[in-house]
């Protein structure tokens, strides 16, 4: 199994950045493909980013698409989503997740989610 841990959510005004931090622990995190995902109250979860195991590879969501950067450190188990120029459309609760193989958009592939942090944007 993998644990999953996010920080770094807050309150933030229009216009400003937030770095997010996924801690992971337990089986090898250079493994795992990882995402980011968001959910806003009373809408469906959201792909947000995703990272393959090398960080070779990433992907965005086009609403985020310009102003988030996924990237991850695998000496350090951890995996980052730097945000800028946060819209009130960004609030969200935001989640990391591990999945075995590849970088999917889609959350049912993932095999591992942390607990999440908010994040708030205000106008």
């Amino acid at each position: 199994q993998v644990q999953l841990v996010e920080s770094g959510g807050g309150l933030v005004q229009a216009g400003g950045s937030l770095r997010l931090s996924c801690a992971a622990s337990g089986r090898t995190f250079s493994r795992y493909g990882m995402g980011w995902f968001r959910q806003a109250p009373g809408k469906e979860r959201e792909f947000v980013a995703a990272i393959s195991w090398s960080g070779g590879s990433a992907y965005y969501g086009d609403s985020v698409k310009g102003r988030f950067t996924i990237s991850r450190d695998n000496a350090k188990n951890t995996l980052y989503l730097q945000m800028n120029s946060l819209k009130p459309g960004d609030t969200a609760v935001y989640y990391c997740a591990a999945v075995v193989s590849g970088a999917p958009r889609s959350h049912y592939e993932y095999d591992y989610w942390g607990q999440g942090t908010q994040v708030t944007v205000s106008s």
